[in-house]
């Protein structure tokens, strides 16, 4: 296994630590690189609010959990593209302009733009929820969303639910992507936002690169979302537009979003979520030129297979050879899901591959049942919230999955006329 020795992995026993500016998810740094670099493009003094989700409202943060979340914030503030990280990123990543990358060398979290407030429950005053937002101008606070999800999470292991532990993860994730090269499935690791640890996912890539060089199809595994790793590693980075690159504006949304991400980026990033605002929305505004233009669609929210079948007509629709496209399916995967997936779209003719996170970055067993029992991962989210004080929303193709001020999600599903069932 070839890396980059230059780059560090923190002790699993050690203090929290940021290790990299690098430590996030490419599409969140443009839009977290890309997306920073559209935003530099395009909305450079635009202000921004993002707001934390915690979907699973049964499960309550420990006090201690959230003062460790709190302190570790701090952290952020030291770190700074390297001059190496620099070179790395041109080298790899040739869409980046030299006057983005000028400001990202000059660039700083700001840890006084997150407010962190902790809600104790009536029951226990030591645990609760917890409220978390980040204001600031768009292109400063884009760069927070993945981190913090990464570092709540990492927070939230370490001093709410300590039963579990590091046993069997290298070993599980080489089995797991064996299984994935073996079913012929092209997947990569998108798992970032909601690993346990940044050991774990460390370990979890040491894994993969272990099944991939010891499989015949070593094509299979085509990268990581995450930076560092990838310069770590010697990986592809893999990136997409993301949803807020479309949130920020509801009339022709999708249109607006499209053309100026093709304009900055053209052939090199050319895969595009559907269901910010519902895939039949988005079909609406997907016309030839951008239909042909769009190599690749990424299904996100919904039901999975519902979507290439539908996919498939709205190409022909358009007069289209659809087996020229892709799709990327990246909700909720694992392997049963992945095989089946990729078996329908060989029958339809379509190529397809997956973005898989929480099945290979947190999947841990309880110490306490003796590793049989399922140690449940985090379910939460950070969404962009507002936009110049305009309330933002995501619709999705999941109705457990909306996003936004209840009144304005009803707004715009009455505009695009959806369903509000």
């Amino acid at each position: 296994m070839t890396s980059n020795t230059s780059t560090r992995v923190p002790n699993d026993q050690s203090e929290f630590k940021v290790v990299s500016i690098f430590d996030t998810d490419l599409y969140k740094a443009s839009i977290a690189f890309t997306m920073q670099q559209a935003i530099f493009e395009y909305y450079p003094t635009a202000n921004a609010v993002y707001r934390f989700t915690h979907r699973d409202k049964q499960r309550q943060f420990s006090r201690a959990c959230i003062e460790k979340f709190r302190e570790a914030l701090h952290g952020f503030a030291d770190v700074q593209l390297t001059q190496d990280e620099r070179v790395w990123f041109q080298d790899k990543c040739k869409y980046f302009k030299p006057a983005y990358l000028d400001y990202l060398q000059s660039y700083r979290f700001k840890p006084e733009q997150i407010s962190v407030t902790f809600l104790p429950s009536p029951d226990d005053t030591d645990m609760g929820s917890v409220k978390i937002e980040a204001r600031g101008l768009w292109l400063e606070t884009v760069l927070w969303e993945v981190p913090l999800m990464a570092c709540l999470c990492e927070m939230y292991f370490r001093y709410t639910d300590q039963d579990w532990d590091y046993t069997g993860q290298e070993e599980q994730a080489m089995h797991k992507a064996t299984s994935l090269l073996d079913a012929r499935c092209t997947f990569s690791e998108f798992g970032t936002r909601r690993r346990r640890s940044f050991v774990t996912q460390d370990l979890v890539v040491r894994g993969i690169i272990k099944a991939r060089d010891a499989h015949e199809w070593k094509e299979g595994f085509f990268g990581t979302s995450n930076v560092y790793l990838a310069m770590r590693y010697n990986l592809n980075v893999i990136g997409t537009i993301a949803h807020e690159w479309f949130m920020g504006d509801y009339k022709d949304a999708a249109g607006t979003a499209l053309d100026l991400w093709s304009n900055l980026y053209g052939d090199s990033l050319s895969v595009t979520l559907t269901d910010t605002f519902s895939t039949e929305v988005f079909y609406r505004e997907f016309h030839n030129r951008r239909a042909n233009q769009w190599k690749a669609l990424r299904q996100d929210s919904g039901d999975p297979k519902v979507f290439a079948p539908r996919a498939k007509r709205m190409y022909e629709e358009r007069g289209i050879d659809y087996t020229k496209k892709a799709i990327i399916f990246s909700d909720g995967l694992d392997f049963k899901k992945a095989k089946e997936l990729n078996e329908q779209c060989q029958l339809l003719g379509f190529k397809c591959s997956f973005g898989i996170g929480t099945w290979l970055t947190n999947d841990f067993k309880k110490k306490s049942s003796g590793y049989e029992e399922q140690s449940k991962a985090l379910n939460i989210v950070i969404k962009l919230g507002s936009i110049d004080g305009k309330e933002c929303v995501k619709i999705s193709d999941e109705i457990t999955k909306n996003t936004g001020v209840p009144e304005v999600v009803a707004k715009v599903k009455e505009m695009y006329q959806i369903s509000v069932s």
